[in-house]
């Protein structure tokens, strides 16, 4: 299984972390599946949903410190388009 964050393990790549949780969604959805591993895996699938959403909010303020307005370095939120939401 890929590494991730728990203690002093270094943190998954976002693309690992969401290859995983795809994997375990497909999992999920494939059904026959105890309870017991289906709570497993459901807690699994939210700690890897929150590293990614971690990962991402990282990366827009790193985006938003970098746009350039006149020369400068300012903040501006990042703005996406209605069908990127």
């Amino acid at each position: 299984m890929a590494e991730h964050e728990t203690g002093d393990e270094p943190a998954a790549s976002f693309e690992t972390c969401l290859d995983e949780l795809e994997k375990t969604v497909k999992e999920l959805e494939a059904g026959d599946l105890s309870l017991e591993r289906s709570i497993e895996l459901f807690e699994r699938g939210m700690s890897l949903s929150g590293a990614c959403r971690g990962q991402l909010e990282e990366a827009e303020t790193r985006v938003e410190t970098l746009i350039r307005k006149d020369g400068k370095l300012t903040v501006e939120p990042l703005r996406l388009e209605k069908s990127e939401k």
